[in-house]
């Protein structure tokens, strides 16, 4: 089935990249080549009651290296894309995913396309802590005019108007505790959009995906969803309507205008086979100059439908809600609660310095992630990211660390570093 699957891949790959229709001859096909280099190093200290320290010991470091090369050619409307991606990764963090299996808590795994329609990844080699990557995040062509605009193959795309939490946006959403932020995990789809004369919009797109334990495509896998997108005089409204792993959503949301600042929100109903689940985010962003300096500020609230009531995250609990594990381990769900509050902030230093404190809180617990950011400039084509984890909260609280099944121990983790050398060409 992998070997089948591999070749079909392969022979897609190459109708991809002749794809552009040769009728104006190649001297007409504007071509593009870029990329970038990205070098990241974590550091996590682990408390003396957590579980990771039984495997990991009191700390641990983690190191990547991710070169993105980015090809792309334009022929008249036709237009096609490939982004290639190397990854090596030296982490101790990689042998959790084998020890600790039952972890609610998300752990570093090696990306893998077993639930792509195509698999376009290949694993050199992994062990416990070396992975060596080569795949294919994006590879698609496409079709622009002037109303309509179509894409196929692998792509990403992001809906919704959550700032930091996304509930309208399913498709490989960010963390919202993740620092880099550039690209989202392509899927293979095709994608759709038609503009009207009012400029509004209607977007569509059907994401085909494997079973991951028989490999085959299945429907309740895939997705299919459209995406309405109007203007209301000065404020902008969408309206959701999709099939998701086999679950019906509908979603509505907005952004409107509120004095100086801009009101942002959705609403999603949720149909699965357990129950009908509504989630929902507003934020309120306000943009001002502080002694001299650019500030940016998000306050934001998110109500997670899927999250467990009452603070209750025992494994046995946990089970008892597969709705939300499976959007857990589907990298669509990053909390474990229902009500939260995240706030952020972008002060602009130097035109190239900016400082980014975030504050993520879950308002049941209660207990909080503390995270500063800085994002600066080094010099031409070249960008340090670094960041300051540090997880607030009591035992048996999420971001304090949930009970483990062994009597003392817990999910938890303590302060930790990120940090990443970008060099873009």
């Amino acid at each position: 089935m992998n070997r089948t699957r591999r070749i079909l891949s392969k022979w897609l790959c190459a109708l991809l990249i002749v794809a552009l229709p040769p009728s104006a001859g190649a001297e007409s096909t504007d071509w593009t080549f870029g990329g970038h280099l990205k070098y990241r190093f974590t550091f996590t200290d682990y408390p003396g009651n957590s579980v990771f320290r039984e495997v990991l010991g009191s700390n641990s470091l983690n190191n990547s290296f991710e070169t993105r090369l980015k090809f792309g050619g334009r022929n008249d409307k036709w237009d096609f894309k490939a982004d290639y991606q190397g990854i090596f990764i030296h982490s101790e963090t990689l042998k959790l995913f084998d020890s600790l299996p039952a972890s609610p808590a998300p752990v570093n795994r090696v990306i893998n396309d077993d639930r792509r329609w195509w698999d376009l990844t290949w694993s050199v080699g992994d062990d416990e802590k070396n992975a060596l990557v080569h795949r294919l995040d994006r590879l698609n062509v496409g079709y622009t005019s002037d109303q309509t605009a179509w894409r196929f193959g692998r792509q990403a795309i992001s809906w919704g108007n959550g700032m930091i939490f996304t509930p309208m946006d399913v498709f490989n959403p960010f963390d919202p505790a993740a620092v880099d932020k550039e690209y989202k995990t392509g899927d293979d789809m095709l994608y759709g959009q038609y503009l009207f004369d009012s400029g509004n919009d209607l977007q569509g797109v059907a994401i085909v995906r494997r079973n991951p334990i028989t490999g085959n495509v299945e429907s309740d896998q895939s997705s299919l969803a459209f995406k309405y997108h109007g203007f209301l005089g000065l404020n902008e409204i969408d309206l959701l309507a999709a099939q998701h792993y086999g679950d019906q959503i509908l979603g509505v949301g907005g952004i409107a205008n509120m004095g100086g600042a801009v009101v942002r929100g959705d609403l999603t109903w949720t149909h699965t086979d357990l129950d009908n689940v509504i989630s929902a985010v507003t934020s309120l962003s306000y943009s001002w100059t502080w002694g001299g300096r650019n500030v940016s500020g998000i306050l934001e609230y998110y109500y997670n439908g899927f999250g467990q009531k009452n603070s209750r995250y025992s494994l046995q609990e946990l089970l008892q809600n597969p709705d939300l594990l499976r959007r857990l381990e589907r990298g669509e769900l990053f909390t474990l609660a229902r009500h939260y509050v995240a706030a952020s902030a972008s002060v602009e230093m130097t035109p190239l310095l900016v400082l980014i404190p975030n504050l993520f809180v879950n308002l049941e617990d209660p207990s909080a992630l503390a995270q500063l950011v800085v994002q600066y400039d080094w010099k031409q084509n070249l960008l340090v990211l670094a960041a300051l984890n540090l997880p607030v909260g009591p035992d048996g609280s999420e971001y304090g660390g949930i009970e483990a099944s062994a009597d003392g121990l817990y999910f938890s983790t303590g302060p930790s570093v990120f940090a990443q050398l970008a060099w873009y060409f």
